[in-house]
């Protein structure tokens, strides 16, 4: 991935030339001594053209103390675009929200998506969609991996660096006093329990009785504990929690949730992969799906069932089911019946492995998650 960015500065140079100015503060030390906002406003202000306008990007920018205060004087200063490109929430201040408040738009990424895994990828001809499908499941979407040509040491070797470095740099040395036994303790847990119903307490109930967390004589200190590791992770974009919604009730549950990883590459590498485990990383890669396709996520409760996902958008919401397989009459009734309690006219979809002829299911629609996922 890193060589690839420096490929695309290279060619951002050649077609601005006077006009682009890029700078990368994550991992150039010329630009160490610029670590405050007025000697990097002073900086980059002497290299902005008089004429027509300059295109200012960087990159995590967060190295600057108070950059946000730099950036706000070039919007106001001179006739600039400004690009400002990081791997994690911390870039999206507070103060910063509140001195660009509806001028500025953010544009979050993720990996690939299958549809994108399959363009980016090159397969043998006799290769079918099912084997590449699988591949995904194994490898993730991270683009860097494709120079490694599905070799299973390899590419573990470059997400691990990827994710040693998201840990050490963009969560312990932002969160002064962590702990990166803890952390790392915390992110296996969440891995190992993708789409499980938990809790900030329940996960620290469970580290406490495995000893890795001591919870002495406060109350609840336990949870607490979870809770702000659980977000650092959040923040850095490693998980996303999932508030439960009340369809009946129609209103957000504050308790409970679900978390789920950025790219299943990660859980892949950190746990191995499983056929076992395919149920919750099928899920995990609709989730993302969902959020790729501008949906707001939530876990559905109907009565003392659950349905996987309530995606919403403001003139638009499904429902959303996801089985590794819907062949036995027993999973069937599980997967159907709470989408039958619910009794508003909106879609309902189980998504599922299966090959079938069978497409509704008395009107809830049963499709293929590999179609679902390359048909949008």
């Amino acid at each position: 991935m890193r060589s690839e960015i420096i490929k695309c500065k290279r060619v951002l140079k050649f077609y601005f030339q006077n006009s682009f100015v890029y700078r990368d503060f994550d991992y150039n030390e010329r630009y160490r001594d610029l670590s405050d906002y007025l000697s990097f406003y002073d900086y980059v202000s002497k290299q902005i053209v008089e004429n027509g306008k300059t295109y200012l990007i960087f990159d995590e920018l967060q190295a600057v103390e108070q950059w946000e205060k730099a950036i706000e004087s070039f919007r106001l200063d001179f006739d600039v675009d400004i690009y400002i490109t990081g791997s994690n929430a911390y870039l999206l201040s507070t103060e910063f929200s509140t001195l660009l408040s509806g001028r500025y738009v953010e544009i979050r990424m993720l990996p690939l998506s299958f549809k994108e895994f399959l363009d980016f990828y090159e397969f043998e001809t006799d290769v079918t969609m099912d084997e590449k499908f699988q591949r995904y499941l194994q490898f993730g979407g991270m683009p860097i991996l494709r120079e490694y040509k599905f070799n299973e040491a390899r590419s573990n070797q470059a997400l691990e660096g990827i994710y040693s470095t998201v840990v050490m740099k963009d969560i312990l040395q932002r969160n002064s006093g962590a702990d990166q036994a803890m952390l790392q303790k915390i992110m296996l847990f969440l891995c190992s329990n993708i789409g499980s119903i938990s809790s900030p307490n329940s996960i620290g109930n469970v580290l406490s009785n495995e000893g890795d967390i001591h919870s002495g004589k406060q109350k609840n200190i336990a949870g607490k504990t979870v809770d702000k590791y659980i977000s650092m992770l959040c923040n850095a974009f490693v998980f996303f929690s999932v508030g439960r919604y009340d369809v009946k009730g129609k209103q957000l549950l504050k308790t409970l949730g679900k978390y789920y990883i950025i790219d299943m590459g990660f859980r892949n590498m950190l746990l191995g992969y499983r056929d076992a485990d395919r149920g919750h990383i099928i899920e995990n890669i609709v989730f993302l799906e969902l959020l790729r396709r501008d949906y707001r996520v939530y876990i559905g409760k109907v009565g003392e069932t659950e349905v996987d996902f309530v995606a919403e958008k403001p003139n638009d919401k499904v429902y959303i089911q996801v089985t590794e397989s819907m062949q036995s009459p027993e999973t069937r009734e599980r997967e159907l019946r709470p989408l039958r309690l619910i009794s508003d006219n909106y879609e309902k979809i189980v998504l599922s492995m299966d090959h079938s002829f069978i497409n509704s299911y008395d009107g809830i629609k049963s499709e293929n998650i590999i179609d679902w996922l390359l048909n949008e």
